[in-house]
């Protein structure tokens, strides 16, 4: 077991050690935000956390933040990734940071 974690410790940094920081244009979608069952983490260092649930199943996904197309962007390594879909991108509403997310309404909390 104690190795396991060690592997996964080490995969950890190593996905970490892939990104690439967001460009300047990009810096309104960098920090925490949630919603309904959603919690997003974006760093500036383009590292990304994720983490959904819906109708009890849980997915989780910590990887660097490979690129935008368009509003949208793209988490992981190599052909392993996935396309995050951003109907509305950041944008404030009263004073308040959101955007829409796989359909997914989120607001910036940090």
């Amino acid at each position: 077991m104690k190795l396991q974690g060690c592997f996964i410790y080490t995969l950890f940094l190593l996905l970490v050690a892939c990104a690439d920081p967001l460009p300047p244009e990009r810096m309104n979608y960098v920090g925490e935000w949630q919603g309904l069952g959603v919690s997003l983490l974006i760093m500036a260092d383009g590292s990304v956390s994720y983490e959904r649930h819906s109708k009890g199943a849980k997915t989780e996904i910590n990887a660097p933040l490979q690129e935008f197309d368009g509003n949208n962007f793209i988490v992981g390594l190599s052909f392993f990734n996935t396309t995050f879909e951003v109907s509305k991108p950041p944008h404030q509403d009263d004073g308040i940071w959101r955007m829409t997310v796989d359909g997914v309404e989120l607001t910036r909390v940090r």
